[in-house]
């Protein structure tokens, strides 16, 4: 009687690491109060993918250059890409789960390199992923972010400012602008939906 097969443990490992998340919190530095989102993000994505999720969840366009630095070393897009800003290693070429150490990782991520939008991420919470949930995954977050080209933080609460004022002399100008944008409120629904589009091309991957 042959004995019974076993899953090579190389494809076990495959597996395991293709499943596992973690929890990123995204911070955007120098905001009172904090602007920030927290989602679960399988640790087997590049760090394009965490780019794009940071877009998503932060509620940026992806108009702009952008970084991740790491203990030191920088991550962004390909030479031919980025216009020659400077040496850095491709994003798309890195997965998230090979830059994590065991309990706790900080990335800071870069947007705008004229606005200068300096995010924080933590990274928590490495574990196998929950059957039938689909990551990434929307957990919460408070405010929105910056409107793009706004002039960085000082241009962002100058903004704020005369939204706030109706006798500042930008008050019309900037309403009419941001037409019915609120900076307390996160469109949540169209986070999930965009999500949901990785996860799908996860999945069929």
């Amino acid at each position: 009687m042959s004995p019974p097969s076993k899953t090579p443990k190389s494809d076990t490992s495959a597996a395991d690491s293709f499943n596992q998340i973690c929890k990123v919190r995204i911070h955007l530095l120098d905001t009172d109060p904090i602007i920030w989102r927290e989602v679960e993000v399988p640790t087997s994505i590049t760090l394009k993918v965490l780019h794009d999720i940071i877009q998503i969840t932060m509620g940026w366009f992806d108009y702009h250059l952008w970084e991740f630095t790491i203990d030191g070393q920088t991550y962004g897009l390909s030479t031919e890409e980025d216009w020659g800003v400077g040496p850095r290693l491709q994003a798309d070429k890195v997965r998230l789960r090979d830059v994590l150490t065991p309990r706790r990782t900080t990335i800071d991520y870069m947007y705008d390199f004229g606005d200068s939008w300096a995010h924080r991420l933590t990274v928590t919470a490495i574990r196998q992923a929950e059957p039938g949930v689909s990551y990434p995954r929307y957990i919460g977050g408070a405010w929105s972010a910056p409107p793009e080209d706004c002039g960085g933080i000082p241009g962002y609460y100058n903004l704020l400012n005369a939204l706030a004022d109706a006798k500042h002399p930008d008050h019309a100008e900037v309403s009419e602008y941001l037409e019915d944008w609120n900076p307390e409120e996160i469109e949540e629904l169209q986070i999930r939906i965009a999500l949901g589009r990785i996860a799908n091309r996860r999945n069929a991957a």
